[in-house]
């Protein structure tokens, strides 16, 4: 009689803690709960460039495009952070932002035998909505999402004076234009514990910048400032490796 109590105390107990790891596992992700996550972002563009495009020489408009030249953009790392929401037990929302990459520029075609020519700082927030799989008590949660970013581009600098020199003819200021862009995510969560979890997403960014140069151009009748610019297309490839703690 006693080993049949027993038993039927350890099987109690075993099937009251699994009930109350499931539960807590459930309310670490159900509708209504925030998580917070840091991790490292990697961005690596898919880049490619319009040749270079004279729009106006001393204030005077003209178009004149210049064969065989382009520039192409390096990867970069950096620091990125989460906070997100569970609309739902399958919905959440993310703010994705992270501390902004420096990316070098590299010449490409005919300018390629420069090497790097510039760099610039990028910063790229992003709101996207993700789906997720699996019922809310499961460790490992597959999803897949879907956002928009607003990205914006800073301290863009000519650091290669032998370039600036001999392919842009003087001393040359650089600028990106901003631009709106979708969002297009897959990844996967791990629960370690109630609150502790790690993940992994990709996600897909098509977009382009114009590139917009003003040289102050030596010529025989003096310095003649000279505007051009260029279309980028960039299309990165971001990969978030993080980890996260749901309240």
């Amino acid at each position: 009689m006693d080993q049949e109590m027993k038993l039927v105390a350890s099987r109690y107990v075993c099937a009251c803690a699994a009930s109350l790891a499931m539960s807590s596992a459930s309310h670490a992700q159900t509708a209504g709960s925030f998580f917070v996550t840091a991790g490292w972002f990697h961005l690596a563009p898919q880049d490619s460039s319009t040749p270079l495009r004279v729009t106006s020489v001393g204030g005077a408009p003209v178009d004149i495009t210049v064969p065989n030249t382009g520039a192409g953009v390096s990867s970069a790392d950096t620091l990125g952070f989460t906070v997100g929401y569970f609309a739902t037990d399958h919905i959440a929302a993310e703010f994705e932002f992270g501390i902004p990459p420096k990316f070098d520029v590299s010449g490409t075609g005919m300018w390629s035998r420069f090497g790097t020519v510039g760099s610039v700082k990028q910063r790229s927030p992003a709101l996207i909505f993700k789906y997720f799989f699996f019922g809310a008590q499961a460790k490992f949660r597959p999803y897949l999402g879907i956002g928009v970013t607003r990205t914006s581009f800073s301290d863009a600098t000519i650091t290669n004076e032998t370039f600036e020199a001999m392919a842009l003819g003087g001393s040359t200021s650089a600028e990106a234009s901003t631009v709106w862009a979708p969002v297009f995510n897959v990844g996967f969560t791990f629960a370690f514990s109630e609150h502790w979890f790690a993940g992994v997403s990709v996600s897909y960014i098509p977009m382009s910048t114009t590139g917009t140069f003003t040289t102050q151009a030596q010529t025989p009748v003096g310095v003649v400032t000279r505007r051009s610019e260029a279309k980028i297309t960039l299309d990165p490839i971001v990969t978030y490796l993080r980890v996260g703690y749901r309240f």
